[in-house]
């Protein structure tokens, strides 16, 4: 590709995405996966977003204060805390800020908790840089679109004990209570990876 054609390319997407993003362009990604982050941050820039990342809560937390984005992209579970601090620190800094959560393991609770806080919507991780992109640009009361691979039952029975077990902040015996389940089968489910 020559780099007339290039920067023609560039610009024309550009003035493309204007309508959806905006005038203010600005993008914070926070996720302590460095591969998926980079990936991400590059394939948002295509997109005319101006990126900038953060690995930790912490660093979320100080790039929010500094200069707030307009958009964010947040994954709950980081290596020093939880991505609703993030959050939160976003909210307090700028309230039209759009929020997309990432969940890498599948736990609804504390993606609705996010969206509670604020945020647009939540994706399981690994979601794609085009459903990153139609989530934050997503209008007010605009559908959205039923997922080609909607979750399994088995899923959605999985989901459910995890919020559960959530809610009971990780007490497996009380959970099973909760679920009218034997502690054993509890455990079994909780030791085995989420059904696709």
């Amino acid at each position: 590709m020559s780099n007339e054609t290039q920067t023609a390319s560039l610009s024309g997407a550009d003035d493309t995405t204007e309508d959806y993003i905006g005038p203010d362009k600005s993008l914070l990604i926070v996720d302590d996966d460095g591969p998926f982050l980079r990936r991400l941050a590059r394939a948002m820039e295509t997109r005319g977003f101006v990126v900038d990342t953060a690995e930790t809560v912490s660093e979320g937390i100080a790039k929010s204060k500094i200069m707030p984005p307009k958009y964010a992209v947040v994954d709950l579970r980081l290596t020093d805390g939880n991505g609703l601090e993030v959050i939160e620190a976003i909210r307090q800094n700028r309230d039209d800020t759009q929020i997309v959560v990432l969940t890498g393991y599948g736990n609804i609770a504390t993606a609705v908790t996010a969206v509670k806080l604020g945020a647009l919507d939540y994706l399981a991780k690994p979601a794609d840089a085009d459903d990153v992109f139609n989530a934050l640009t997503q209008r007010a009361g605009e559908k959205k679109e039923l997922p080609e691979n909607p979750m399994s039952a088995d899923r959605v029975r999985w989901e459910h004990i995890q919020r559960v077990y959530e809610m009971c902040e990780r007490n497996v015996s009380e959970t099973a209570r909760r679920l009218n389940m034997h502690r054993r089968t509890l455990q079994r489910i909780l030791a085995k990876r989420a059904p696709k």
